[in-house]
């Protein structure tokens, strides 16, 4: 069997490239290592299966077309031994057709022969990505079941694991996400989930509760405020989008803001940059913004109430 997942503390990712063509696996090997990888290549299905058995690896690299144990065989049996183990086929274009069949087996994805340098890095950095996103979803599902032990977020129903699967979609991105759903339903945890599955994770999460704040009270707490800007403005005041500079921002009740305000916020969301209430300097802004309602957004937009 193979050895405990030690490699998780390592610096670098490890590889196994297998081909049975000396040039294209040596190639392989010594362009990995120089870009700060731990490469290991073989020349056949056999030595990747004994490779595999001693040691654990990130990503396997394996040519579709091989004497002897072919590359979907070889991914079969990959797979039996590690069923979380991350493989990329390489294939002539006389094969895409059994590379397409290879993803349908559970291969992450294929790329053809001759290997385009750039394209393959791109390939293997988005697979290692992915795995390790996976990797830390599966921390934090267990995270969220030792905190939230009666959420109903952590269920296994059809519709809980469809929840997990876009909080596992959306966190590695930046993109700008709205949860909507009943009041109660454990909106704040998806956003607190997304969160702590991204990029942004070792920076602070900031919560803002639209629906409990005056409209004026609510551009002083997300944008900051200069000392005298209205009374009672006896000092400078950093706002919640300069505190969450380089995390996230959760903005609970969206629906409930003005309309100036939701102009105003999504000239931040454009430009990344935020006056102060009462302030004259533009100041640079850096977060991902997450947003939540128990309204529906169509019906305002019709009535109005929201911008579209």
């Amino acid at each position: 069997m193979a050895e405990p997942e030690t490699y998780e503390k390592a610096r670098k990712y490890r590889l196994l490239i297998v081909d049975d063509e000396l040039v294209v696996r040596d190639s392989l090997q010594k362009w990995f290592e120089s870009e700060g990888y731990e490469a290991v290549a073989v020349a056949s299905g056999r030595e990747a299966l004994q490779a595999v058995e001693k040691r654990q690896f990130d990503l396997v690299l394996i040519d579709i077309k091989m004497p002897g144990m072919d590359g979907m065989e070889l991914q079969r049996r990959l797979k039996d031994i590690d069923s979380e183990l991350t493989v990329i086929i390489m294939t002539g274009y006389a094969s895409v057709e059994t590379a397409v069949e290879a993803l349908k087996r559970g291969a992450y994805d294929y790329i053809t022969k001759p290997i385009d340098p750039d394209e393959l890095v791109h390939l293997v950095s988005n697979a290692l990505g992915h795995k390790r996103y996976r990797r830390e979803l599966e921390q934090l599902r267990e995270n969220l079941r030792e905190i939230y032990p009666e959420t109903q977020l952590i269920g296994n129903s059809p519709a809980m694991r469809r929840v997990m699967e876009l909080i596992e979609m959306v966190a590695p991105t930046d993109t700008t996400v709205l949860i909507s759903g009943e009041s109660g339903t454990g909106k704040e945890l998806v956003a607190r989930a997304i969160h702590a599955a991204s990029p942004r994770r070792h920076m602070p999460m900031v919560v803002i509760h639209c629906g409990a704040l005056t409209e004026t009270l609510l551009e002083s707490e997300l944008f900051g405020h200069e000392r005298g800007a209205f009374t009672g403005a006896h000092y400078r005041k950093k706002g919640k989008f300069e505190i969450a500079d380089g995390g996230t921002v959760f903005l609970d009740e969206i629906s409930d803001i003005s309309l100036k305000t939701q102009t105003d916020l999504l000239r931040v969301l454009q430009e990344k940059e935020i006056q102060r209430v009462g302030g004259t300097q533009w100041i640079k802004v850096d977060f991902r913004c997450i947003a939540a309602t128990n309204k529906n957004l169509e019906d305002l937009v019709k009535a109005g109430t929201f911008r579209p």
